[in-house]
């Protein structure tokens, strides 16, 4: 049985109901086909003894997976890392969602070795948009070819989520700068998968206001040009609970030599493109491991017999199964098509897709467990692996409460409610779903009424409803449509009938909260 999602289903939804027509439907079709053929044939093999095997830190030297170098040279030289990078520098020239699409699969099949791939298109993205033509002549080439990746440095051990808390220093020197601090939580930080790896790194210089506003951005590579090793090194990896492969490393910057990547005291406007595309990413990470354990489950369902047959054929376990599928489809529809999103509208669907994606990644990996019944608590069937590696996804590139007050802050109130009703309007069109989102309408004039913290009480509610109602609109387009994949017909349907609801129910779920949850003392 297959890993991921067929890829002629996947072109089908982003050419007939998603509106994407920067390619003809059977040649992004065979995209997504060499994509998943990579991915099952070279990274799923990996998969579960990389799990068991893990990355580790041997004096100094992050040592990987047997298997994860090679897979990584292979998938360089097909060319997807630099799949959506300009053929200019070497890439393929594709668009942004195919490369996303094409990242479903990689994730489907080895979510740990496909964070790496992730962050380095994403560095790829942040020096395309910020990066001075210099620095796109020397630092784009190996970066799209796959001799480097990259990495993100944001988080302090001090610091977390609050970027305007962070001490990392850059002081002056010549032409560039020399990067003083401590990063923790840096994916693929510290490796031997490629000669080099490029830090894009948050810092601040002697003169910095104090907040956010007085961070900038450097770009740190591990290895100069002459080849000597710059002062950065990873202190240690972090134990983990899933995605063991990938190496999370504390790492060390002592006075490395860096250079400034865009306006002085503008960092974070920078780093928010690098941001938001991993946030994408996320999505599709949500997407794919909801995927790979509907299969999984699915396969196991069809050979365990209980009560004289198959379980496939009860219909609990059946509701579990439709239920995983329609999160899948639902958070890739979501996910693709905020994607495809321009201005107003993509800045509002991005927080909604990581958060809404992730956590029904999440919600499937754990209904797979459940369908595997005490099968699926062991390690053996692989399905609680996929219920370890899902559960950071709500929690990396920003946890899925913060994006619930960035829909709240930037997408509900900075406009007015402009953006959201815009598309709720839209969704409002659609007959069936008139009822829901003139609910979702309602919860979202509540909050904007609402005191502060009424309102950020409330923001996860509001994101649940808005995602889910926007999940359902794209299911309602497909089933437009009488040529539809008859599986992705099925899994709208069964979102329609199964996840639907929730919309309604968590806009009516908005109120005014109790006074404990509103207070800031301790909760005995």
């Amino acid at each position: 049985m297959s890993i991921a999602a067929p890829p002629a289903e996947t072109a089908w939804l982003m050419t007939r109901v998603l509106g994407f027509d920067a390619m003809e439907e059977a040649d992004l079709a065979a995209v997504l086909e060499t994509a998943t053929a990579f991915a099952e044939g070279e990274l799923a093999p990996l998969d579960r003894a990389a799990d068991r095997a893990g990355a580790h830190l041997r004096d100094g030297r992050v040592v990987l997976p047997p298997g994860f170098h090679e897979a990584f040279q292979a998938y360089a030289e097909g060319g997807w890392v630099g799949v959506a990078a300009p053929a200019e520098h070497g890439g393929m020239g594709l668009p942004e969602a195919v490369a996303l699409a094409a990242f479903e699969p990689v994730s489907s099949a080895n979510m740990a070795f496909g964070l790496c791939p992730l962050l380095t298109q994403d560095a790829i993205l942040l020096l395309e948009e910020h990066g001075t033509a210099d620095q796109k002549a020397r630092l784009l080439g190996p970066l799209v070819a796959g001799r480097w990746t990259g990495t993100m440095c944001l988080t302090e051990p001090q610091a977390g989520s609050d970027l305007g808390l962070l001490r990392t220093r850059a002081e002056p020197e010549g032409a560039g700068y020399r990067i003083s601090g401590q990063k923790i939580f840096i994916t693929y930080g510290e490796h031997e998968m490629t000669e080099n790896i490029l830090h894009m790194v948050l810092a601040r210089l002697p003169d910095a206001p104090e907040g956010t506003g007085g961070i900038s951005l450097f770009a740190v590579p591990r290895f100069m040009a002459d080849g000597t090793r710059n002062a950065v090194r990873a202190l240690s990896l972090e134990e983990k609970l899933g995605i063991h492969a990938s190496p999370t490393c504390v790492m060390e910057f002592s006075g490395a030599q860096g250079e400034l990547v865009g306006e002085k005291h503008r960092g974070l406007p920078a780093m928010f493109a690098m941001m938001n595309a991993a946030r994408l990413g996320v999505a599709m990470q949500g997407v794919a491991v909801a995927e790979r354990a509907f299969r999984r489950a699915t396969e196991f369902a069809a050979g365990r017999i209980q009560g004289g047959g198959p379980i496939l054929a009860h219909p609990d376990v059946r509701r579990m199964l439709l239920t995983m599928r329609a999160l899948a489809l639902g958070g890739r529809m979501l996910t693709l098509g905020a994607s495809l999103a321009t201005g107003a509208r993509r800045a509002l669907l991005i927080p909604v897709a990581k958060a809404w994606s992730s956590d029904a990644g999440v919600e499937a990996a754990s209904l797979g467990v459940q369908v595997h019944g005490g099968m699926g608590f062991v390690e053996e069937t692989g399905a609680a692996q996929h219920l370890r590696d899902a559960r950071i996804t709500p929690i990396y590139e920003g946890t899925n409460g913060i994006h619930a007050l960035t829909l709240l802050r930037r997408g509900l109130l900075r406009d007015q409610g402009a953006a959201v009703s815009a598309l709720l309007a839209e969704i409002a069109s659609v007959p069936s779903l008139a009822a829901t989102a003139g609910a979702v309408d309602g919860a979202a004039r509540f909050l904007r009424a609402a005191e502060p913290r009424v309102a950020e009480a409330n923001a996860v509610g509001f994101l649940e409803a808005l995602g889910t109602l926007t999940a359902a609109w794209h299911c309602a387009r497909l089933l437009r449509h009488a040529d539809a994949p008859p599986a992705a017909a099925d899994a709208a349907r069964a979102f329609l009938a199964l996840i639907l609801p929730r919309a309604a129910r968590a806009a009516a779920m908005l109120h005014e909260p109790p006074p404990a949850l509103l207070a800031t003392g301790a909760i005995l």
